[in-house]
This record gives structure tokens, sequence and C-alpha cells, in this order.
């Protein structure tokens, strides 16, 4: 019997990874498309190769790896760059979940995809849930990673709009609060729909 499988997304700064986090903790298997994004730029060969050649060796670091700031800072200005990175980094991540969900299918699985609508992923899941904050919570919190407001608002605009993911979503977590609520969201949101058997 396979287990459940929730595809969980929002926009930038809404908390997505801490909520996933909250699934986790619940007994979910959790992946997170962010963290896997992170390891393909910091040590796959084919994608630093790729990176190197098409933007250039100032975006690599000497130690290895790509330098991620210096990487955004260019794509979220550039529209066709980053669809270039997206095209590169987006059906390694795929492969990366979709392997994982084929490995352990009687596990619940949580897995954490910004772009979730956007690429029409939704039918790989039994069910959407889309973390939301207000603009100014997101922009709060960017801040607080060192991200200025200018470039914060670059990176939720490069995004489907917040109220439309909230809208396609089979659930919603707010996430202007603090973590206990949205822990409380979390752990009422599985007892719906993993009642005990």
């Amino acid at each position: 019997m396979s287990g459940l499988r929730l595809g969980l997304t929002g926009s930038i700064g809404c908390g997505k990874s801490t909520a996933g986090a909250f699934f986790a903790q619940s007994g979910f298997a959790r992946s997170d498309s962010d963290l896997v994004v992170k390891e393909l730029l910091r040590c796959d060969a084919e994608v630093l190769g790729a990176v190197g050649e098409y933007f250039g060796p100032g975006v690599l670091l000497a130690e290895g790896g790509v330098d991620r700031a210096a990487l955004a800072a260019i794509v979220f200005q550039d529209k066709a760059q980053l669809q270039w990175l997206e095209q590169l980094l987006h059906p390694r991540v795929a492969a990366v979940w979709q392997g994982r969900l084929a490995a352990d299918p009687e596990a619940d699985w949580c897995v954490e995809i910004p772009l979730l609508f956007e690429k029409k992923l939704e039918k790989h899941f039994d069910f959407t849930v889309c973390v939301y904050a207000s603009e100014r919570t997101q922009l709060a919190r960017l801040a607080g990673k060192g991200v200025s407001e200018d470039e914060a608002r670059a990176r939720i605009r490069r995004q489907l709009p917040l109220d439309q993911k909230v809208s396609r979503a089979d659930f919603v977590l707010l996430n202007d609060g603090d973590q206990a609520f949205l822990s409380q969201q979390v752990n009422y949101l599985i007892e719906q729909l993993l009642p005990a058997s």
C-alpha cells in the first residue's frame, strides 16, 4: 500500500522549510528541493561545468562549487538567464525527489517544491499544500537573511503570485504568526489526512 504524497509550496520567505520540518517531525519522509539545488550547485560536476561555461568563471568559488549569491544577483535580474538555469536544474531536482518516492513508496512523503504549480507538478501528489505569509512578513524574513528589499521583491515577482498558489492548493497553512501556530496547523492537517486507524 502506498503512502500519502503531499506537494508543499509557497512563495519565497513564506516558511516552506519550517513547515516541511514540522511534517518530518510528525513522521513524514521529506524531500526539500531547495536543498537538492544547493547540493547540485555545490558538487555536481556536470552542473558546475555548465554553469561555469554559461555564466563565466566569476560565479565559481575557488574552493569548488557555485557562488550562489553571485549567481542569484545575475538570474533574478534577467528572466532569460533564470530560465536557462531552471532548465538545467529542474529536471535533475525532479529526478531526485521522484527517485526518493519510488524507493520508499509506502512512506508518507512531504516534498517541498517552490515552483510546484508553475511547473505543473501537482499531478504527482495526492494533495497540495501552500504556506501563506503576507508580503510584509516575507520581506522581513528575507531581510533577516541579508536579502535587500529590492532583491526580495524581484524574487517574489519571479514566482506565480501567492494568491494564485493559494487558490490552486488543496490546503493552506497561514504563517504570519509564530512557529507554534504553524506547527499546530500542520498537526491538525495530518490528523485530517491520516486519521488514526
